[in-house]
Formats: structure tokens, C-alpha cells, sequence
């Protein structure tokens, strides 16, 4: 036997990744995938509809101001007061800027400064532009003085480029180029107002969906989190099936591949009991015969060496039989059994006197002194299976028999514990005998676990008195005593006194 009970270890390092997490990852990344991909086209659109918007505004104003350009025998009349110059530059921040050229690149009126404007191409030629069809394009102006500074590339422009045929039949025709101009910066603004307003609702309704999302992964993987529940909050020997009111497909399967596997393990581990339990039951009657045979051999032989091998057979069928009860009362403290659940309300302070009282001839015969400590005057009252407490008690005081040595004290003690946050009963067994070490005191729980080689016991004592103790909810412990020695403490539940 070892020191600790084996329990399975969990690794928390290894634990792979939350399934809730996965499952919220991956119904994300395509919305944020939609998100950024919805942010690029309605840049884009916003963007175009800006264009249009300007282009249309560009148009108009390049139409009216050709109109205030008329020919006038083979020259231009030139009808642009500075009333009308001053609201097209109205605007600081966003001016029109014009320029008139005839032909086209020769200035007339204007911006001097203005981009050409961009013609279509075809071979690799240029394309002679078509009259009174606008040209949009983008272009920039090169800035001057400390403007410059600030924009070293020039300024960015919106552009429309019209050509127009003026003359009569008189004078030969002639072209003429207008082109208007404006900053592309408001449109940009114009722009990114269109696309935050725009994404300010779509992220809205990506974060409302995101929620959404996790309270529906949370709901769907609920049954799964029953079903972890019942597994982690269940002790090592409850083997009963797992119960599902209501689940997905899925999980009953993993629900009844599981209770196929408790079930499995609950019969072979009730054949396993079954076994000792029978095994025990068909050897006490021969043991007890063969200890009787023993002793009548013993009493009936006077050789002396007949007399010592007959001695080695009675020593062995008595610890025999002794193993036999333990495992006996091993099985009968199992929690299936019937005496384990079959409990009472008693005092323990009357049952350990008793015990007691029962023990003393044999502790006298041990030259060991054996008493009680009495000084509780109330009863102790606990509701537990009162053949089990007496068979742990009974444990405790043959140990103590056992191993304490002659001349050493045994005391027996019983009182009511009431400083621990729930009320306990405390009964305590101990000795002046050589005591235990530290690290013998953690593995004698064990099963057939033996801290010494007196004695003939079988290392089942204790581990019986644990058993007993954890089936009733208490927890037993082991301290040394000073000088010398070892106590035993059994803490259970304290229960109210009964009704009179």
C-alpha cells in the first residue's frame, strides 16, 4: 500500500484550448473578414459617390463659364466680372480654380498652373478630344512659397477639361480648352464621413451579433457543461449512469458510451467484491476449525519440537482468520453495502466505554494500562452505523495493544468538539509507546501497509478506520506524542441530541 489513495492527475499546462472559444473564434473571423471587406468597398463607393458628386458640380461650373466666354469676329469676348470670379472662390478651403486656353494650352484666363488634362490613347497615340465632352481626371498643382513646405508633391486636384469649337462662317473656327479644378482633400473627407458613418452601425451590429453569437454557443454547449458537472462533482466510487433530461444527438452518444464504460467497471468491480466477500464467508469455518484442531493438538502433545511446528500452524490459521474479518469488514464498509447506509443516533461516549471495558483483560495481559478518559460528563451524540464505529474504535485499541509494548498507557478519549466551524465529535486513541515517523504516519493508511514487524497484524487496521471514517463524512489523523508515542484522532459529524 502506498501513502496517498492513487487519484488520477490532471496536467492544467496540457489542457487544450475552451471549445467555446474555438467555436467563437471561427464564427468570428468570417465576420471579421465581411467587416474589413465591407469597409473597403464602402470606402470605395463612398469615394465614387464624392466623385460623382464633384464631377457633376465641376461640369456645371466649367459649362457656366464657358458661357461667359463668347467669340467675337475671330477672338473672344471675355464676360467674367470679378463678382462672379469672387463666388467661385468663395470657398477658401475648397476654391474652384479655372483656366482658359485657346488653342488649348495657350492661356488665356485662369490658374496658369493647372494640370493638363489627361486624353485617352489609342496605339499609343493620342486621341483627338471630342467637343463639348467633359474629361474627368486627377492631377496635381505645384505649390509655391511656404505652402510647399507643407506639401512638398503639390497639391492634388479634381479636374474636368472641355473643348469647345467657337467661330462663324466668316472666321475660320477655333478650339478652345476650359478646365475647372478642384481640391480632391474634401473629397477624401467627404469620403471617410461617408465610410465612418457607415461602418459606425456595421460595427454595431458586429459586436450585437458577436454577443449574439457567444449566449448561442453558451446555450448549445450547456448540456455538455451538465455533463462535466456530473462527472467532476461525483465521488471515485460512484459508478451510476450518467442522466441527460435533454440533449444533442451528439452527447447522448458520449453520455452512453461512458455509461457502457461505468457500467462495465461497476460489474467487475462488483465481482471483485463479490469474491472477497464469499471467500471470506467459505474460509472462516475452516480456519476456525483448523485454530481448534491446533489447540486441542497442543494441549494433547508433550514433544516439544511437535509442539513448536503445531504452534507455527495455530499462529498462522489465527492471523488468518484475522485477515478473513478484516476483509469482511472492509467489504461491509464499502458504500454499496446495506450496513453502510443503515445508520442510527448514539451516544460514542457510552459506546467507547464500553469498548473499553471489553478490552482491559487483554491489555492487562499485555502489562499495558488501558483506560478512559471520562472527563466528558455529556453525552456525544453521532448518527453513523454503530457496528462500523465499533469495529474502527476496535482497530484503534488492538493497534494500540499491539505495537505501544508492555508497560506503556493506552487512553481512550471522547468529547465534543464545538471551536470548528461545523460541530464535531472527537474521539481520540492514544499511547506512549514508540510512536509513529512522519513518513510512516502518511503511508500506514494504506492497505496492507505495516509500519513494524511486531506483532502478527496484516496491515488492514487503519485502512479499515479510514474507510470507515470517510463513509461517514469524518477524517481521521495521526500526531505524535510528546515525549514519546502516537495518537489516533477520528473527527465525525456531531449530531443533536435525541428528542426526550
Amino acid at each position: 500500500m502506498t501513502a496517498k489513495a492513487n487519484e488520477p492527475s490532471t496536467h492544467a499546462g496540457q489542457a487544450g484550448v475552451s471549445l467555446a472559444r474555438q467555436l467563437l473564434l471561427w464564427l468570428l473571423l468570417p465576420q471579421l473578414v465581411l467587416w474589413m471587406a465591407g469597409g473597403v468597398a464602402t470606402y470605395r463607393f463612398a469615394a465614387g459617390y464624392a466623385n460623382q458628386a464633384i464631377d457633376a458640380s465641376l461640369l456645371q461650373a466649367s459649362r457656366s463659364l464657358a458661357r461667359q466666354l463668347k467669340p467675337i469676329g475671330n477672338g473672344l469676348l471675355i464676360d467674367f466680372p470679378r463678382a462672379a470670379q469672387d463666388v467661385l472662390e468663395a470657398d477658401p478651403a475648397d476654391k474652384l480654380l479655372y483656366m482658359v486656353s485657346s488653342p488649348p494650352g495657350q492661356f488665356i484666363l485662369g490658374n496658369q498652373s493647372l494640370p493638363a488634362p489627361v486624353l485617352p490613347t489609342q496605339d499609343a497615340a493620342p486621341v483627338e478630344p471630342a467637343l463639348n465632352t467633359p474629361y474627368f481626371y486627377d492631377g496635381t498643382m505645384p505649390m509655391e512659397g511656404r505652402a510647399a513646405l507643407h506639401a512638398p508633391t503639390g497639391q492634388p486636384l479634381r479636374l474636368v477639361a472641355l473643348y469647345l469649337r467657337f467661330g462663324d462662317e466668316v472666321n475660320a473656327p477655333q478650339t478652345m480648352l476650359v478646365q475647372v479644378a478642384r481640391s480632391s482633400a474634401n473629397r477624401e473627407e467627404l469620403a471617410q464621413r461617408i465610410l465612418v458613418d457607415m461602418l459606425l452601425p456595421m460595427s454595431s451590429l458586429v459586436l450585437l451579433m458577436t454577443l449574439i453569437v457567444w449566449l448561442g454557443i453558451r446555450a448549445g454547449l450547456s448540456p455538455l457543461a451538465r455533463l462535466r458537472q456530473q462527472v467532476e462533482g461525483r465521488a471515485p466510487t460512484d459508478l451510476a449512469p450518467l442522466q441527460l433530461a435533454s440533449a444533442p444527438r451528439e452527447l447522448w452518444s458520449l453520455a452512453t458510451a461512458i455509461n457502457t464504460l461505468l457500467a462495465a467497471v461497476q460489474n467487475t468491480v462488483a465481482t471483485q467484491k463479490r469474491f472477497i466477500g464469499d471467500a471470506a464467508h467459505q474460509l472462516r469455518t475452516p480456519l476456525a476449525g483448523l485454530k481448534s484442531q491446533t489447540e486441542i493438538a497442543l494441549q494433547s502433545t508433550s514433544d516439544p519440537e511437535l509442539r513448536a511446528r503445531l504452534q507455527r500452524v495455530h499462529d498462522s490459521a489465527t492471523r488468518s482468520a484475522h485477515l478473513v474479518n478484516q476483509l469482511l469488514t472492509l467489504a461491509r464498509a464499502e458504500p454499496e453495502s446495506v450496513m453502510a447506509q443503515d445508520r442510527k443516533r448514539f451516544d460514542l461516549q457510552r459506546l467507547a466505554q464500553t469498548l473499553t471495558a471489553e478490552w482491559v483483560p487483554r491489555a492487562l495481559r499485555a502489562q499495558i494500562d488501558l483506560g478512559l478518559d471520562d472527563s466528558a460528563t455529556v453525552p456525544v451524540w453521532i448518527e453513523a452505523n454503530e457496528l462500523l464505529v465499533r469495529e474502527s474504535l476496535t482497530n484503534l485499541i488492538d493497534n494500540a495493544l499491539h505495537y505501544a509494548g508492555a508497560g506503556s498507557q493506552v487512553t481512550v478519549r471522547v468529547m465534543a468538539d464545538w471551536a470548528s466551524a461545523t460541530p464535531q465529535a472527537l474521539l481520540q486513541v492514544s499511547d506512549t509507546g514508540p510512536g509513529l515517523s512522519p513518513a510512516d504516519r502518511e503511508r500506514v493508511f494504506g492497505r496492507f501497509v505495516r509500519a513494524s514487524d511486531v506483532g502478527q497484524g496484516c496491515g488492514l487496521g487503519l485502512a479499515i478506520v479510514k474507510e470507515i471514517v470517510e463513509r461517514h463524512h469524518g477524517e481521521v489523523q495521526l500526531d505524535a506524542v510528546q515525549p514519546h508515542g502516537l495518537c489516533v484522532s477520528i473527527r465525525l459529524p456531531l449530531s443533536p441530541a435525541p428528542a426526550n
